[in-house]
């Protein structure tokens, strides 16, 4: 009986210990850009998946930068996506303005996405020339990079 007592002692010390442990981690480790996004109410899959090395937040002006590993393009929604290996603008509450380091091929020109609003379900993307909106849904998941030389500045499908 004694042993099962310290036993059940032990247990509630080592879960006080872990629990403890447990919120000191949380406090000190630094988010991810992904969960950066979450914490404004964006989805992570603005994002390209695992291409992010860093970023630098200033929480008082929301200005930000994201450093990804190097130029990435994609196909999303339709549309040729291009990210700079740096990324920069302002991010507040459901606003990301002033941003540069994304852009969209639009009639055979990359165009800037300068800003990015979250309006209840959707994301609204605006360039120099158009506006499109999305579901929040379609940014569930972050998407996947494709990697080459850039060498052709209009065509993902020119590469093939």
């Amino acid at each position: 009986m004694e042993s099962a007592k310290t036993l059940a002692t032990l247990a509630a010390i080592l879960f006080i210990i872990l629990i403890h442990s447990t919120r000191i981690n949380s406090f000190t480790e630094t988010p991810t850009a992904y969960e950066v996004l979450e914490d404004y109410s964006f989805p992570v899959g603005l994002l390209p998946d695992g291409v992010v090395k860093g970023y630098d937040l200033n929480p008082n002006t929301g200005e930000f930068s994201a450093y990804l590993n190097d130029t990435c393009r994609l196909i999303e929604g339709g549309f040729q996506v291009k990210y700079d290996p740096k990324i920069t603008g302002f991010i507040s509450n459901s606003k990301l303005s002033g941003v540069k380091g994304v852009s969209v091929l639009f009639f055979r020109k990359w165009r800037n996405i300068g800003e990015i609003l979250r309006h209840g379900n959707h994301v609204h993307f605006f360039s120099s020339v158009a506006a499109e909106k999305f579901h929040i849904r379609d940014f569930d998941d972050s998407p996947l990079c494709v990697w080459y030389e850039l060498q052709d500045e209009y065509s993902l499908e020119e590469q093939k």
